[in-house]
């Protein structure tokens, strides 16, 4: 059957979290965990699904008996499954992690021989991004053949299509066997981006350089339209060949901080498919990501359209529908 014509096409990973219930306790004296769909190429298409857009996601399973449960929780969410599929021999990710606000929450990665790397792009899958308003995907990706590949398939297709191409960089040290490793394959990306999302490391990692203003320089000479960087507690910056703009970070009880960066990348996102001036798109990244690090876990951390507006009136912004 062929999927629904989607506004977002999604390529990445889909993992199985753990998140510690027992919060201040170190990782090895906790008991009790709760289980929540992650990955972060599978919290943006579910955190785009939650505010009304129509999302499908391209990936790949371990044929283990995690995969029901995650591809459950995804067609709940709304989020187009066709393309995501099981495979025989890999596993799926897991990560668990220690809740210990405000500023401790160490990971466990469980990486071995994962699923997500044997992501195929095939005419099917190529077709269905083509048709799509914008494509987004992770550093991840590019980390193992044939995902590699297929990552810069797609995204020479969706670019040729004039569909609006978003690699989220992502750097996870579990996939990598170093970080020039991981640089070396993500700027041979650039060529078929638009927007590139990267916190200070990950755009250091993907330019080879310390200064800010020579990394936002190089991605943008790379063919970027447009540099998305991440500054923490600082807030974050966007720049265009035009010009700069900033956002401070919004006044948040936090409880747990991962899931912040795809929290960001899902309003921002949005707000882009909305048309919204930059500076907005800011505010909307920075309200979702404010939300979910006031709450446990990626996915189910991500706000609905209602909770956003609701947040988005508080802060004193204009929100919009969907």
């Amino acid at each position: 059957m062929k999927p629904r014509h989607c506004d977002v096409s999604v390529l990445g990973r889909i993992g199985y979290d753990l998140f510690a219930v027992e919060q201040g306790r170190p990782l090895a004296r906790v008991e009790h965990f709760s289980r929540h769909l992650g990955g972060s190429s599978a919290n943006i298409a579910v955190g785009l699904a939650r505010l009304g857009l129509r999302v499908g996601m391209i990936s790949r399973l371990g044929k283990d008996l995690l995969a029901d449960y995650l591809l459950q929780f995804l067609q709940q969410e709304g989020v187009e499954t066709e393309f995501v599929s099981v495979v025989e021999g890999y596993g799926t990710s897991l990560s668990i992690t220690q809740v210990s606000p405000p500023d401790q929450f160490p990971q466990v990665f469980y990486r071995y021989k994962p699923a997500d790397t044997q992501v195929q792009t095939g005419e099917e899958e190529i077709a269905f991004i083509r048709e799509s308003r914008m494509f987004v995907t992770n550093g991840t990706g590019l980390s193992a053949s044939p995902s590699r590949e297929s990552v810069l398939r797609a995204l020479q297709a969706a670019r040729q299509a004039g569909v609006t191409t978003v690699l989220d960089v992502d750097y996870r040290a579990s996939s990598w066997s170093s970080p020039e490793e991981a640089g070396r394959e993500a700027i041979q990306a650039l060529p078929f981006l638009d927007v590139v999302i990267g916190n200070e490391g990950e755009c250091e990692l993907l330019t080879g350089k310390q200064d800010p203003s020579e990394q936002v320089r190089t991605i943008l000479d790379g063919g970027v339209r447009l540099l998305v960087r991440k500054l923490g507690s600082s807030g974050v910056e966007a720049h265009t060949e035009e010009r700069a703009y900033q956002a401070d970070p919004l006044p948040v009880n936090v409880i747990c901080t991962i899931g912040a960066g795809d929290g960001f990348a899902t309003g921002f996102l949005y707000a882009m498919l909305q048309n919204l001036p930059l500076p907005e798109c800011l505010h909307y990244g920075n309200a979702v990501a404010a939300i979910v690090v006031s709450r446990v876990s990626c996915s189910d951390a991500m706000p609905y359209m209602s909770e956003l507006k609701n947040f988005l009136d508080t802060m004193g912004f204009n929100s919009v529908g969907s």
